[in-house]
């Protein structure tokens, strides 16, 4: 078993920090893009549909359009974050793992 130093942790704990930057930052594009994707159509859909203007208040349209956004950001950054471990992964294995080709 191999001991673990003071260098390789911090230089772990750099990468999870950029990891998680990233993820974050990639989470807000998306619920920005998200936000206004859901906003368009629900604001324009209170103004053109009788049912919609009779039963959608605006708590229940900021409510359809956060649930979107927050949705949008946080399915982004799980799969930038998973995406980032996977690809980090294979550094430290060995190199018959690393070889995930089927030739």
């Amino acid at each position: 078993m191999s001991t673990v130093t003071r260098a390789y942790l911090d230089q772990r704990l750099a990468a999870a920090n950029r990891c998680s930057r990233e993820a974050a930052m990639a989470g807000a594009k998306a619920a920005a893009v998200a936000a206004v994707a859901a906003a368009v159509p629900t604001l324009a859909s209170v103004r053109m549909l009788p049912w919609a203007r009779a039963h959608l208040n605006p708590t229940g349209q900021a409510l359809i359009i956060s649930t979107v956004a927050g949705m949008a950001y946080f399915i982004v950054a799980d799969k930038t974050i998973l995406s980032m471990a996977r690809k980090h992964s294979f550094e430290d294995a060995p190199d018959h793992l690393k070889n995930t080709s089927f030739n």
